[in-house]
């Protein structure tokens, strides 16, 4: 498992059954996003391609080659060192990559999470979310939408079980959920923030949108309490703490 930075999507056949275990596999180094406050605005557009291409079209040690490489910056040697390679392998992971990515256009065709049409996809997302209106959140989905929840390997493709499997998410938390936008890894994110019986939120999960062609492409949907507190997201907030925030 050395130098691997899996999603779900990179394991193993999407599932069906929307109420599947929700049992994490915590011995897998997955995959994180990374906070955009931490890079210029260069390496954010990097950054966003590098992300969406890791999670959609590389292998694994490319997918760590070609974030360290091209958005972190260092050198072939420092690579090779860090994954316990030479080189001669990082360059020629890099030309690989560079390869698959002159071929992927998809990962060109996502637009930046400023773009006017992204915004207007990502509030009716979140207004949806947070009416927990499954018809309307699979109104904005592509088909061939794919829904992951590292650290638990279980994910989803095609809007139908994703639909069902929100529908599961609402009937066990259910109603009035309170949404806060945000960025990571050059893409639009969104902090969820689940209803608590006695008043307020509590944070439940970072959410990494892909959005192509005014749709939601995939959801890479974060829960671990590290990656919360990389993103300075505060884990318990009043009912109103998002109001004006839209």
């Amino acid at each position: 498992m050395r130098g691997r930075r899996p999603l779900p999507s990179g394991l193993g056949a999407p599932s069906d059954d929307p109420g599947a275990s929700l049992a994490p596999a915590l011995d897998v180094p997955w995959l994180e996003p990374f906070p955009d406050a931490r890079f210029d605005l260069e390496a954010r557009t990097d950054l966003r391609l590098a992300w969406v291409a890791a999670v959609q079209y590389l292998p694994a040690r490319q997918r760590a080659v070609l974030v360290l490489r091209e958005v972190l910056g260092f050198s072939a040697a420092e690579v090779a060192e860090q994954l316990g390679t030479t080189v001669a392998a990082v360059n020629s992971a890099l030309q690989r990559v560079r390869a698959a990515l002159a071929g992927a256009g998809d990962a060109h065709a996502v637009t930046e999470p400023d773009d006017p049409e992204v915004r207007e996809v990502v509030q009716r997302y979140m207004h949806a979310f947070e009416a927990a209106d499954v018809p309307a959140l699979v109104r904005l989905l592509a088909d061939d939408a794919v829904l992951e929840m590292p650290p638990v390997p279980l994910w989803y493709r095609g809007s139908g079980d994703y639909g069902r499997f929100m529908e599961r998410v609402f009937g066990m938390r259910g109603t009035g959920w309170a949404m806060r936008a945000l960025t990571a890894n050059g893409q639009p994110a969104l902090a969820a923030y689940a209803p608590q019986s006695g008043g307020g939120h509590r944070l439940h999960t970072l959410q990494v949108l892909t959005v192509i062609a005014g749709r939601v492409a995939r959801n890479v949907v974060f829960a671990d309490p590290r990656v919360f507190d990389a993103f300075g997201l505060s884990h318990e907030t009043p009912a109103d703490q998002f109001r004006g925030e839209r």
